[in-house]
């Protein structure tokens, strides 16, 4: 399948680009410079530099593919505008032609809640809320076959948000200070996992369908543990809720101290998602975010 991608140098996105030439597709991938475009030649995709904003032109690289996995994002207060291009050009290339389309949404969109599944309504925290408006735009396609992947909280690398427990302060006892009181539990998973349920998102996802890519639900207790065991801290020590807003900011903050478990398997029983890497716990304290 010749497949567009965004966001191909990102964190997710080259991820997903190398499980789509390890399938033995032909990529596509939209750049933003000349920098990122030749990571993506050196990487096998052929790149496309241009703007995604730019509905005109993005609609005219959508139609001339097989199909799409949408994983680029700006993460600034962009974002809003930026995905709904994307989307508003996917609705408009593939409406009718039974093609394939992928995009991405973020867990965080479900709020907290102790059993989490693909049909869970959205209760989403500031920062993340305008991704509901979002997801209408892209599943008023008619014709194509659209799914939204669900991703966690994204590990592997040494890289993403999980720096901010191998990054944070310590206590004068030597102690490494939690995001909130710990007890609450992050829906995570490792890129490459993910990078798998786009793919099968891409070539055997339903029309409609969410897929949530969550594969672990540790408590931010245990990975603060793992991480303190790894970095020779006296242990953890729970911080305050005013506290971890001061130090994240508000938004990002109330996002972090979300409690989700994740129930949903969709992406299991309909496209035999079997994710298998190590568990972000065991990353932390053995493996890519070992520092010290």
């Amino acid at each position: 399948m010749h497949v567009l991608l965004t966001g191909g140098t990102g964190f997710v996105g080259s991820a997903v680009l190398n499980a789509l030439l390890a399938e033995g597709h032909d990529v596509t991938a939209i750049a933003r410079s000349e920098q990122s475009a030749k990571v993506l030649d050196a990487a096998g995709a052929t790149a496309v530099i241009g703007d995604i904003t730019d509905i005109a032109w993005f609609t005219a690289q959508l139609a001339a593919v097989d199909g799409a996995i949408h994983t680029a994002s700006p993460n600034d207060a962009t974002s809003p505008d930026f995905d709904r291009a994307a989307a508003t050009a996917a609705v408009e290339a593939y409406s009718g032609t039974g093609k394939p389309y992928v995009h991405t949404s973020g867990v965080w969109v479900y709020g907290s809640g102790d059993d989490l599944t693909e049909q869970s309504p959205y209760n989403a925290p500031p920062i993340t809320a305008w991704r509901e408006d979002v997801a209408k735009v892209v599943l008023s396609a008619e014709g194509a076959r659209v799914s939204i992947v669900v991703p966690g909280i994204v590990y592997g690398g040494g890289k993403g948000i999980p720096n901010v427990i191998t990054s944070a302060p310590r206590t004068d006892d030597g102690a490494l200070l939690l995001v909130g009181d710990g007890e609450q539990h992050w829906a995570t998973v490792h890129a490459d996992d993910l990078a798998d349920l786009y793919v099968r998102a891409l070539t055997n996802g339903l029309d409609g369908a969410y897929y949530l890519g969550v594969s672990g639900h540790p408590t931010v207790r245990e990975l603060g543990e793992a991480a303190a065991r790894a970095v020779g801290a006296t242990g953890v020590a729970a911080d305050t809720v005013e506290n971890t807003r001061a130090r994240f900011g508000e938004a990002f903050a109330d996002a972090l101290l979300l409690n989700q478990y994740v129930t949903g398997t969709r992406g299991q029983t309909e496209l035999g998602w079997a994710p298998h890497r190590a568990s972000l716990a065991d990353e932390l304290e053995h493996g890519s975010y070992l520092v010290g």
